[in-house]
Formats: structure tokens, C-alpha cells, sequence
């Protein structure tokens, strides 16, 4: 069976670089999975992707060398289950504001006697080049759990979240952290406020000895945040990477500004 080099990197104290895959696709699931990203998240949080979809992109992936990840809704049992009989190598799992909230997503993923993941399917073991017996044994080992920590509340219960057994590490949804941030009247929290909530959750990964990580949009804001001693890091997405290089050619085209032009969301 394979083994999950995202996770012993994570463990050994080394950086990580992934994509989101918003766009469902499979020639563009296949050509980025041979480029030399450590992983792959399919977000299936925000984006309209089935599960035939999501089990025909995890194949992909995995038959490409990479790891694939999901992004589930939200942090059920059944969500979790589904995505990893699919073939997912790991889970990113949003808004987990609490410890409870915590260990329902970490059982779900693990098999008894450590969590209470249901045993069936074959699609799983395959993606490990694993018979299935195999894979029951060692899957505990080599899933991957990421938690989002995308909320002041997350934050105060960071210490208690991170030091659960079997959270392999924290990803930051800066969008949904900065916009939890607001004043009740709306306003903004500052640059110097999200940073400091920013050094709050590294400072706490560091402590309990769990890997943090967050989705930033450009290289060198991935190569801070590395620099900073976070491990997990998703830069962009496919429809960023496309939509991003478009810009630059069309931009190169003319002499023209294209801000103007219809934008679209490229998270």
C-alpha cells in the first residue's frame, strides 16, 4: 500500500504546496497532478462538482502520483465517509469553531477502534494500489485531516482543537476568518488585526506541535507565509491559475487598462 508523503512531510517539520480544484475537470485535474504539486484539494465546499465527478478527479490524481484532497461541506460523518470510499487521500474540513466539532470530523475519518468510519467499497484501496483488507489496516495511518480554522471562536479554542490526536494539521480560510473578524456594524477588521489573529494560530500550531497552513493567491505571499513556519499551503486555484495567465496576455495585447473588463471569481 501506499504511503502518504504529504503527511510525513507535514510531520517532519517541511512545507507543503497544493491547489483548489474549483472547475471539476478532468484534462485540467490530469495536467496539474503530473506538474509537481505536493496535493490537490478538490473543493467541494463552493463548487457545483458531483460525486461521480469528485471520484473520477481523485483517480486521476492519484493514478498521476500526487495526493488528492477533498474539501467536504462541512464536517459530517456522511460527507467525510463519502469522499474518502470515493478515493481521497485526506479531508479539509471548514468552519470548525469548537472541540466537538473537532472530533466528530477526526472520527469520521478514522476506522475502529479510533474513530467510527463504516468499512466497505473498494474505490478507496485502489487509489492506494492497496487490496482491500490492506487498506482497512493501514488507512488510519495514512489519511490525511486537515481542520479550517476560519473564525475568532476557532482561534480562542485553538489550543484545545490542535492538540487532539489525529488533527494533522490547520488551514486558515483568510476570506472567512477576516469577514468573522467584523465589528457589529460591519466594519472591517485591520491588516494589523488579521495578522496579529494570523500569529495567534501559528503561534498555537507551534506550541501543540501541529502544522498550520493557509490558501494565499501568488507565490510570494506563499513563501512568507512558509518563511513564517507554515506548512499547508494552497496557492490559488485552477480557475486562478487560467483566469490569472488570460490577464496577463490579454493585458499584454493592449496598452489599454482591462480593469474594466467583467471579472470573475478566480478563489
Amino acid at each position: 500500500m501506499r504511503t502518504n508523503p504529504v503527511k510525513a512531510k507535514l510531520k517532519a517539520g517541511e512545507p507543503s504546496f497544493g491547489t483548489w480544484l474549483s472547475l471539476g475537470d478532468y484534462y485540467a485535474t490530469r495536467t496539474l497532478a503530473r506538474l509537481g504539486f505536493d496535493w490537490l484539494t478538490l473543493d467541494m465546499e463552493h463548487s457545483s462538482i458531483d460525486w461521480n465527478q469528485a471520484a473520477t478527479i481523485f483517480g486521476a490524481v492519484a493514478d498521476a502520483g500526487c495526493v488528492p484532497l477533498a474539501r467536504v461541506p462541512q464536517g459530517s460523518h456522511d460527507y467525510i465517509k463519502r469522499v474518502l470510499d470515493a478515493g481521497a487521500w485526506g479531508i479539509v474540513v471548514p468552519m470548525v469553531n469548537t472541540v466537538e466539532q473537532a472530533k466528530i470530523a477526526i472520527a469520521a475519518a478514522k476506522y475502529p477502534p479510533t474513530g467510527n468510519r463504516s468499512l466497505g467499497g473498494g474505490m478507496h484501496a485502489m487509489n492506494f494500489d492497496a487490496q482491500p483488507f490492506d487498506y482497512y489496516k493501514k488507512a488510519n495511518d495514512e489519511i490525511l485531516v486537515i481542520l479550517q480554522t476560519e473564525s475568532p471562536e476557532g482561534v480562542r479554542n485553538a489550543e484545545e482543537i490542535y492538540s487532539l490526536p489525529g488533527c494533522d494539521g490547520i488551514f486558515v480560510g483568510p476570506v472567512d476568518l477576516r469577514a468573522q473578524m467584523r465589528a457589529p456594524d460591519g466594519t472591517e477588521a485591520t491588516d494589523e488585526e488579521f495578522e496579529n489573529m494570523l500569529q495567534q494560530v501559528i503561534d498555537t500550531g507551534k506550541k501543540v506541535g501541529t502544522p498550520t497552513g493557509m490558501h494565499v493567491m501568488d507565490l510570494d505571499t506563499a513563501k512568507r507565509r512558509a518563511e513564517q513556519g507554515m506548512q499547508f499551503i494552497a496557492i490559488g486555484s485552477d480557475l486562478r491559475l487560467m483566469t490569472d495567465k488570460a490577464r496577463e496576455v490579454l493585458q499584454g495585447l493592449s496598452e489599454e487598462s482591462t480593469s474594466d473588463q467583467p471579472q470573475v471569481a478566480t478563489y
